[in-house]
C-alpha cells in the first residue's frame, strides 16, 4: 500500500480534530490500561483483583493485586521468552485476563489467562489487524477489528457484519456499539439492555453487569438503560449531570462520571469516591461490580475504592501506565506530559492524549521570571530619567540652556526607548514562539501548511472575510468536501518598518498571536471557542479555529434585523445562552492550570455555534494567573501591568488601578448580562440623555431599586410571573457583577451556581413547579 498524500494526511488530521471523540468504551483510553478481574464463585462472593501495566526499568509488566487484601503479593503474568511485556492493553472479567499489542505494529495478538489456576499458560485468543479499541466482561471479551465488532467466548449470537462501529463496551450477557457516522446505540447479545437503547447521537459508551450508559452527543445528558433496578440504582439525574463528561465507568449498579476538570463523581452515593480521593484528579477510571479503580494524576498511583475496600480507599500500585505506550509521532493529539519515563524514557516512545480531552497541566518554570525581571532592569527609558535628572540637578547655573537641554535629550531618549523597546520586544515573541513549538506532540494543535490555508481561503480573498480578532482578521475557510473552518490573520507589515508605531503594532500582533496559541492550547471545554491549528511559515501568524455558523451574541443582539435569533427569542433562551458562556469563563478561572484572565470578555467575543451554544473566543489579550512569569512568557515579557481591554466592558478598579485579578472578567460579563437583560449596546445614546452613557449606569440603578421590569428588552413580552422572578434574580447577580470594587463580586463559580438557580426556575414553571428565589442568593461575593 502506498503512504498517503499529504492532502489527505491533512484532511484526515482535520477530520479527527474536528470530529467529536466517539471511540470511548468504558475507559479514559479505547485500548484501556488497567483492568478488575472478579475470581470466585458467583459475584457477590468474588474476590477482586486490580490489574495493570506497571513501569519495570526501562519496560513495564503486567501484573494483578488483591484489592481487599493489601499483604498478599502481586502476581506477574506473562507468555515466556526474556519477560518482556509486549502488551499494549488489557482488559479482564469474571475468572479471566486479557492482554493485547503491541500497538506499535500492523498486526496485533491477545493472549488469555484463566485466574482460577494461576500457574495455567496463557492462551493466544487473536492474531491479526491493529485493534482500535477492547473490552472486556462477563466471562468474554470483545474488540474493534477495522470498525467491526469482535468477539471470543462469547455465546450469545453473533454481531451482524457490515456494520461499522466507533467504540465498543462489554457488558454482562450483551455487547454495545456506537455505530460509524449516525453515532446510533446498538446492542447485542441476550440482556435487558438490548432493545432499550436511547436514540440519537452519542459521544460515548460505557457497560457494566446489568446496565449501560452514554453520552448524548447533542444534550450533554448521560442516559442509562438495561435492568430497571440498576438504572434506578445508578442513573444519574439530568440535573445532577451539568457539566461536561470526559469519560464513564460503570459496574454492577454503580454509574461514575469523570468530569472535564478530571475529578469523579459515582451513582449511587456509597459508591462515591472517599474523602481522601474525592477531589483527585484521574487519568484513567474502571469498575466492576462494587468496585472502581483509577489512576491519580498526581502520581500516576492506581487506587480503588467501593465494596469489600478495607478503610474505603486502597493504593494497590505506587505507579502504572495510565494508557498504551506508543512512537510520539504516532498520536495525532499528542502525547501525555512527562509520560516518556513510564514508557522507558528511550527511542520517542509515550502515551498518546485520548483525543477531544483537556490536556493535563504543563509544567511551568519558574526561572523565566528571573532572568525576565533581571534583563529589565537597564531599560532605556530608565536610562534617559537619570540622565535627565542629572541635567537638571547640575544646571542650575544655566537653567535656561540647562532645561532647553533637557527637554531635546528627553525628546531623543524617549523616541529611542520606545522604538528600542519594541525591537526589543520582537526577539522575547520569537523565543515565547520558538519554545511553545519546541514542545513537539505536548501540544494539542496541529502545525498547518501555508499553502494548505491559501487554498481554503481562496488566496485570503474579502470575500472570505468575516470579521476581525485581537490581531488580525478572520476569514472562512472552506474545505473540498464542504467542511469549514474560521482562521485569524495576523495583519502583515514590513518589518523594516521606520515607524515605531507600526513597529509596536506588528510586536503587539506577533504577541497576541503567541498568547492565544499558548493558552487555548492548554484548554478544551465545550463553552471555549476551539482552537484547530495554526500556521507560522514565512513570517505569517495564522490561527486555525472550529468554525462558529451563527456569528457572534454582540450581532445578533444589536445588528441583526427581527425577528430576534432562537436563542434571544425567549428569557430561558437568553438565560441558557448566558449560562453557557458563564461556564466556560468558569473553567479558565477554576479548572484550567495555571488559571486563565481572559481580559476581554465582551458580546462580541461570545460567539454561536450550530446548535446555539455559547463560546468565548479571543483570547489574544488573556493572562495565565501567575503575574510574575510563565514558561511562555505571557507575563514576564509583555507587562501585564498594562491595561487591555474594550471600553464600556473594563473592570473600572483594574483601569485605575492596574490591578488585574479574575474578577475584572466577572464585571466584563456582569457588563454582558445586563446588555442580554436590556437588549441596550454597552455605549449608546440614550432617550433624554445628549451624552452617550453606559449600560451599566443606566440599568443598575433601576435593579437595584427592584425595578428590574423597566429595563428589560422591549422586543421580548414581558416574563410571565414565573419567569420574572428568575429574570429579576439575574439582574441582581448583574449588578453584583458590576460592584465598583472587585471584592464585592461574586466569583464565577458563584455566578454559575446563581445562573443554574436562575434557569432551573423557569424550567420549573414551564413545569408547574413553583421555585422560589430571594435577592440574597446572589450576594455570594468573596474577598480576592
Amino acid at each position: 500500500m502506498s503512504p498517503p498524500s499529504p492532502h489527505h494526511l491533512l484532511l484526515n488530521i482535520l477530520v479527527f480534530l474536528v470530529l467529536p471523540p466517539l471511540r470511548l468504551a468504558s475507559s479514559s483510553f479505547p485500548l484501556p490500561t488497567i483492568a478488575i478481574a472478579a475470581v470466585g464463585a458467583n459475584t457477590t462472593s468474588s474476590q477482586h483483583l486490580a490489574c495493570a501495566l506497571v513501569p519495570w526499568g526501562t519496560d513495564y509488566q503486567l501484573s494483578c493485586a488483591s484489592i481487599a487484601n493489601r499483604s498478599a503479593p502481586a502476581h506477574n503474568y506473562s507468555y515466556g521468552g526474556d519477560g518482556s511485556t509486549p502488551f499494549s492493553a488489557i482488559v479482564a472479567g469474571d475468572g479471566y485476563l486479557c492482554s493485547a499489542g503491541p500497538t506499535a505494529s500492523l498486526e496485533m495478538s491477545m493472549r488469555w489467562w484463566g485466574l482460577t489456576d494461576s500457574e495455567a499458560p496463557s492462551k493466544r485468543v487473536y492474531r491479526g489487524a491493529a485493534l482500535s479499541a477492547v473490552s472486556g466482561g462477563g466471562e468474554y471479551v470483545c474488540g474493534l477489528v477495522e470498525k467491526t465488532i469482535q468477539c471470543w467466548r462469547w455465546a450469545w449470537g453473533v454481531v451482524p457484519e457490515g456494520v461499522g462501529f466507533s467504540a465498543v463496551a462489554v457488558g454482562g450477557g450483551f455487547v454495545c456499539g456506537l455505530v460509524v457516522g449516525t453515532a446510533e446505540v446498538r446492542c447485542y447479545g441476550d440482556w435487558d439492555a438490548v432493545g432499550r437503547e436511547p436514540k440519537g447521537m452519542h459521544a460515548m459508551l460505557a457497560a457494566g453487569e446489568r446496565h449501560a450508559c452514554a453520552v448524548n452527543a447533542g444534550s450533554g445528558e448521560v442516559v442509562c438503560w438495561g435492568e430497571a433496578a440498576a438504572v434506578a440504582s445508578a442513573a444519574p439525574s439530568p440535573k445532577v449531570v451539568g457539566r461536561a463528561v470526559s469519560s464513564l465507568a460503570v459496574g454492577d449498579a454503580v454509574t461514575c462520571i469523570q468530569w472535564e476538570n478530571w475529578t469523579v463523581a459515582c451513582w449511587p452515593e456509597e459508591a462515591s469516591p472517599p474523602s481522601p480521593v474525592a477531589q483527585k484528579q484521574f487519568v484513567a477510571l474502571e469498575a466492576k461490580g462494587k468496585v472502581v479503580c483509577g489512576v491519580l494524576m498526581s502520581d500516576y498511583s492506581l487506587v480503588c475504592w467501593g465494596g469489600g475496600v478495607a478503610g474505603g480507599v486502597s493504593k494497590v500500585f505506587d505507579r502504572v501506565l495510565p494508557g498504551p505506550c506508543a512512537m510520539s509521532g504516532s498520536c495525532p493529539c499528542g502525547v501525555w506530559s512527562g509520560s516518556a519515563p513510564l514508557c522507558g524514557g528511550e527511542g520517542g516512545a509515550a502515551i498518546c492524549y485520548p483525543c477531544g480531552y483537556t490536556p493535563p497541566p504543563i509544567p511551568i518554570s519558574n526561572s523565566s521570571a528571573s532572568s525576565s525581571h533581571s534583563g529589565e532592569k537597564r531599560r532605556p527609558s530608565e536610562l534617559a530619567i537619570a540622565l535627565v535628572c542629572t541635567g537638571i540637578g547640575s544646571g542650575l547655573l544655566a537653567v535656561f540652556a540647562a532645561v532647553v537641554a533637557v527637554y531635546f535629550l528627553r525628546r531623543r531618549r524617549s523616541s529611542r526607548s520606545q522604538d528600542s523597546g519594541r525591537i526589543h520586544a520582537a526577539p522575547r515573541v520569537e523565543r515565547r514562539l520558538s519554545a511553545l513549538l519546541s514542545k513537539g506532540p505536548n501540544t494539542t494543535v496541529e502545525q498547518f501548511p501555508l499553502v494548505a490555508l491559501r487554498a481554503a481561503t481562496g488566496g485570503f480573498s474579502p470575500s472570505h472575510r468575516i470579521g476581525s480578532g485581537s490581531f488580525g482578521v478572520v476569514y472562512r475557510a472552506s474545505l473540498p468536501d464542504g467542511r469549514e473552518f474560521a482562521i485569524k490573520r495576523a495583519e502583515r507589515r514590513d518589518p523594516r518598518a521606520a515607524s515605531s508605531s507600526a513597529a509596536a503594532r506588528r510586536v503587539n500582533h506577533e504577541s497576541a498571536f503567541v498568547s492565544e496559541l499558548a493558552l487555548l492550547s492548554r484548554v478544551n471545554h465545550k463553552n471555549l471557542v476551539r482552537l484547530l491549528g495554526f500556521c507560522a511559515d514565512g513570517g505569517e501568524r495564522i490561527l486555525v479555529y472550529e468554525f462558529m455558523p451563527n456569528g457572534t451574541l454582540h450581532d445578533h443582539l444589536h445588528k441583526r434585523p427581527a425577528p430576534l435569533s432562537p436563542p434571544l427569542a425567549s428569557w430561558p433562551a437568553r438565560l441558557r445562552l448566558a449560562l453557557g458562556a458563564a461556564r466556560g469563563i468558569e473553567y479558565m478561572h477554576t479548572y484550567a492550570v495555571p488559571p486563565i484572565i481572559h481580559r476581554d470578555i465582551k458580546s462580541p467575543n461570545i460567539l454561536l455555534d450550530a446548535c446555539w451554544t455559547a463560546k468565548v473566543a479571543d483570547f489574544g489579550l488573556s493572562l495565565l494567573n501567575d503575574l510574575s512569569g510563565d514558561g511562555d512568557g505571557n507575563a514576564g515579557d509583555d507587562e501585564p501591568c498594562v491595561t487591555a481591554g474594550t471600553v464600556g466592558y473594563m473592570d473600572p478598579e483594574y483601569y485605575r488601578l492596574q490591578q488585574l485579578t479574575d474578577k475584572s472578567d466577572v464585571y466584563s460579563f456582569g457588563v454582558v448580562l445586563l446588555e442580554l437583560l436590556s437588549g441596550c449596546k454597552v455605549i449608546q445614546r440614550f432617550e433624554g440623555s445628549g451624552t452617550p452613557k453606559n449600560v451599566v449606569d443606566v440599568t443598575v440603578p433601576h435593579i437595584e431599586a427592584d425595578l428590574v421590569h423597566r429595563v428589560l428588552d422591549i422586543r421580548l413580552p414581558l416574563p410571565t410571573p414565573g419567569e420574572m422572578e428568575a429574570v429579576a434574580y439575574v439582574g441582581y447577580l448583574a449588578a453584583d457583577c458590576v460592584r465598583p470594587a472587585g471584592r464585592d463580586r461574586p466569583t464565577m463559580s458563584e455566578v454559575v451556581g446563581v445562573l443554574e438557580r436562575a434557569l432551573a426556575a423557569c424550567e420549573e414553571q414551564e413545569d408547574g413547579g413553583d421555585a422560589v428565589l430571594s435577592r440574597s442568593c446572589t450576594d455570594g461575593s468573596t474577598t480576592t
